[in-house]
């Protein structure tokens, strides 16, 4: 069978119309196909191997990083959502020798020089080796303070892609706008290679046109402008993104028609709010996926859709369950993490525990404590807690963010004479250091410390986690109304 790489490329020279709009810019297939190949050839003139995207969405950022594919480079997406600490733990963690984007204090840090305009390039010092076969290192979004490289190969990207295009060809989907980060992997092949195999035209807009400021910020009216005004067939939305425009549509706000295929994912739906789209009479569709796997693995679709699951495995990859009820993957996924030793079996395990109802998966929750913001941010609790316990002011501390629009801290000072003053300005301190999808964006004061008695906590001192947050729930849930 021929690979999903040359399947790719073979497909995108059938295609003709419309590729890639940016404003008043767009590219035919015609003329990405030259674009990609005259960009591939500069790559190669330069010499480099591992490349950094520290660009906005819009056409150089989709051009880049497909004429990497075609050059058999290898990209690394520079997420603007990290903090300059973690963007430069990446740029110095995966051996980064060109970066395309404009100068920075960040790049100047690093030692990149200009080159040419766009173009930063640099000597790395001690390069760690790659899997055979990396084409891109994608970091996730930091479930520790340091964010891991997944290795991914080009057949494991493009594989999902094929299996998106043919899981979502009953709506036809003709025209794609990105919303998320293209930085981020579930846009990156969901949001354009997807659609490039379908012929689609796919949109590229700033983020700050889409609404986005920052890792939480948005524009809610600034969003329903550009979608009324761009009337896309297919939307990938984070749970939080959903929120907000069913929220504005129940308010009477005017929606396109046009919409055939909205994807949500990135983080737990409840149900609630896709039976409120249902009403709405919105296309949504919920998956799942995670940057192991090169993004999705299931997918509800027109033929097999049930609101409480995230759909059936799609074509390019088997599921099954272990004995504790673990989520497992059979088919392409990760090459290993950049710096750690290479995966060995079939099998990948993926930390989510669920189960099958004829043949759609329910996931329950993670077997770890790491928890996925509203806006599909991983975070890991004990980071946070670790950072906010250092500061004087503050005993003990437990972070909650579960599809949380805000992270929530319960914390328990150091003395019970301390105001709550001495408290905020120690979360201040902390979050100063801190990407703000893991900061704490909202505080209580503990009713009293966690522990053996109460049943918050361990006698050795560790967090009950699911006892405290069955205790603070409806303080939460307040803070959040």
């Amino acid at each position: 069978m021929q690979p999903a790489a040359e399947r790719f490329w073979a497909t995108l020279e059938r295609h003709a119309g419309i590729a890639l709009v940016d404003g008043a810019r767009q590219l035919s297939y015609a003329e990405l196909r030259h674009e990609l190949a005259a960009r591939a050839s500069q790559l190669q003139q330069l010499g480099v191997q591992r490349v950094a995207l520290a660009l906005d969405n819009g056409l150089d950022w989709a051009l880049w990083d497909l004429a990497l594919l075609r050059a058999g480079r290898v990209c690394v997406p520079l997420p603007g959502f990290f903090s300059p600490a973690q963007q430069e733990h990446v740029l110095n963690h995966a051996g980064i020798d060109c970066l395309i984007g404009a100068p920075s204090a960040l790049a100047e840090r690093c030692g990149f020089r200009p080159h040419e305009p766009g173009v930063l390039l640099r000597q790395p010092q001690g390069v760690t080796p790659l899997p055979p076969g990396t084409r891109k290192i994608t970091y996730t979004s930091g479930t520790t303070g340091q964010p891991k490289g997944v290795c991914l190969d080009a057949e494991a990207q493009l594989a999902v892609a094929e299996s998106l295009w043919q899981a979502s060809l009953p709506c036809a989907v003709q025209q794609h706008l990105c919303v998320l980060p293209l930085a981020t992997l579930l846009e990156n092949i969901a949001g354009l290679y997807a659609p490039l195999l379908a012929g689609a035209r796919v949109e590229l807009r700033p983020l700050g046109e889409i609404g986005f400021s920052g890792a939480a910020g948005f524009d809610l009216p600034r969003f329903l402008a550009t979608l009324n005004a761009s009337r896309p067939h297919s939307l990938i939305l984070l749970p939080q993104l959903l929120l907000a425009m069913v929220s504005a549509a129940e308010q009477g706000a005017p929606l396109p028609d046009s919409l055939r295929f909205v994807a949500v994912g990135g983080g737990r739906v409840v149900p609630q709010l896709l039976a409120r789209a249902e009403r709405l009479g919105l296309p949504v569709f919920e998956g799942y996926g995670l940057s192991e796997c090169a993004s999705v693995v299931c997918l509800n679709t027109p033929e097999a859709r049930r609101i409480g699951t995230v759909g059936r495995p799609l074509a390019h990859v088997e599921l099954r369950l272990a004995d504790d009820g673990e989520v497992l993957v059979r088919g392409p996924h990760m090459l290993g993490y950049l710096g750690e030793p290479p995966l060995t079996g079939d099998w990948l395990a993926t930390g989510d525990l669920g189960h099958f109802e004829n043949g759609l998966l329910v996931l329950h929750g993670r077997k770890k404590h790491q928890f996925v913001t509203a806006y599909g941010r991983n975070v890991n609790p004990e980071w946070v807690e670790a950072e906010l316990v250092q500061q004087a002011p503050i005993a003990q501390a437990w972070l909650h963010g579960e599809a949380l629009a805000q992270n929530v801290a319960v914390l328990v000072p150091r003395r019970a004479d301390l105001d709550d003053t001495h408290l905020q300005a120690a979360v201040e301190r902390v979050n100063a250091g801190l990407p703000d999808y893991a900061r704490v964006h909202r505080w209580l004061r503990a009713e009293a410390p966690f522990g053996a008695g109460n049943g918050l906590a361990t006698a050795n001192g560790r967090l009950r986690r699911n006892a405290l947050l069955q205790h603070y729930q409806s303080a939460i849930d307040a803070l959040q109304s």
